[in-house]
């Protein structure tokens, strides 16, 4: 009788669906670290342990691979952001703004930014980049508004909720040059407090 091995155990279905997870991990990890320019399918499944080819099968382009990469992690980005409020914000709302200033000193945001920088001299990738940003940033202010409890029925607070998100991608970028930590928790502060008055 021969043995059964692990991979005879674990479902074909189960198997594909963690390579495709850990190449979009790898090309997340290389895009942080590495750019665009250092980013190749090849070193993204070397990465991942996978081969060229199985790599290719999950994403035939390096935009696929790219573009499903970035939205992936903004998508688990979106799910562990709730989950730090799971009853809701219960007015907190220095901890909700911390919690949206720190969505963009991450990993995911330098990644973020470099495919826009190569989206703006890639012709065949930017108007996917577009697309999936225009959707991330309306699931990021639809989440604000709900832990925020925004009314965007009064005037101006849906403007004041894109201002919040606004000045914590800019922290975001201060952050890609140096650790501003007591700069940021002092700006963190003043938002919070300007949203208990703007928001009632």
């Amino acid at each position: 009788m021969s043995a059964v091995t692990t991979a005879d155990r674990v479902p074909k279905q189960d198997r594909s669906r963690a390579t495709r997870q850990r190449l979009l991990a790898a090309a997340v990890a290389c895009l942080a670290e590495h750019g665009w320019a250092g980013s190749t399918v090849s070193v993204v499944a070397e990465r991942a342990g996978v081969s060229r080819g199985a790599a290719q099968h999950h994403f035939p382009t390096r935009e696929d691979l790219f573009t499903a990469a970035v939205e992936y992690v903004a998508e688990e980005r979106s799910d562990a952001l709730r989950a730090l409020f799971p009853e809701g914000a219960a007015g907190d709302r220095h901890a909700v703004v911390t919690a949206l200033v720190d969505l963009y000193t991450g990993p995911l945001f330098r990644a973020a930014l470099h495919l826009w920088v190569a989206a703006s001299n890639e012709e065949q990738l930017r108007p996917r980049v577009t697309e999936l940003e225009a959707r991330v940033g309306r699931e990021t202010h639809r989440i604000a508004v709900e832990l925020l409890g925004a009314d965007e029925t009064r005037p101006g607070v849906r403007e004041t909720v894109q201002g919040l998100l606004d000045m914590a991608r800019g922290l975001g970028l201060a952050n890609l040059l140096t650790d501003d930590a007591p700069r940021r928790d002092r700006v963190v502060a003043q938002w919070a407090a300007l949203l208990d008055g703007a928001l009632g």
